[in-house]
């Protein structure tokens, strides 16, 4: 269990090649972009909080939740302007709609459940869904290609989770997914079951 998730160094997640890489404000900036006030963020597999650090800069509320308590611990001393805790993606320990955003930089691949981690985070999110993931692409840097997940497979789920659109972006070496949120997959218009 767990094979897929992040074993390195956290310094390695803060490195200037890999913060270059990842375009970290052009990320904010896609994510974000088209909505309203956004008031509130989950940043879930937060690892060092790259991302919530990014976020905090320009959203009041910024949660970070990680399954590492070393990388929360890491987190809290490294961006004082947000809040983070431990927990997996699979089964996120927030209420329904209690955030505006909820991002994965650089997770979903790592996922021991896919539609449950997406049920998991449409639940948990108000007004969208945005997920960056490597390209299933075999490159030297990153996951091995066995870990990807090829974006028609991403794209499928994501409408099955009752996703109303999903958008991909290839960004210079990432893809970033967003997910905008419709009707319940579980509940009918009127909000009956």
């Amino acid at each position: 269990m767990h094979e897929k998730r992040f074993h390195g160094h956290a310094t390695m997640l803060r490195s200037p090649e890999r913060f270059a890489r990842l375009e970290v404000e052009r990320v904010v900036r896609l994510s974000l972009q088209g909505l309203p006030v956004v008031d509130s963020v989950l940043d879930v597999g937060t690892g060092s909080g790259l991302f919530a650090e990014a976020f905090a800069a320009q959203v009041p509320q910024v949660v970070g939740l990680d399954a590492s308590a070393e990388m929360v611990a890491l987190a809290q001393k490294l961006v004082p302007g947000a809040t983070f805790q431990q927990g997996v993606m699979e089964s996120l320990p927030f209420p329904d709609q209690s955030f505006d955003l909820v991002f994965l930089g650089h997770v979903l691949h790592e996922t021991d459940d896919l539609p449950q981690t997406l049920r998991e985070v449409r639940r948990c999110a108000r007004r969208r869904v945005a997920a960056l993931e490597w390209p299933y692409a075999d490159e030297a840097m990153g996951p091995p290609l066995a870990h990807r997940l090829p974006s028609q497979r991403v794209m499928a789920l994501a409408g099955q989770m009752g996703f109303e659109t999903v958008e991909v972006m290839s960004l210079t070496h990432m893809t970033l997914y967003r997910f905008s949120l419709g009707t319940s997959p579980n509940k009918s218009a009127d909000g009956e079951a």
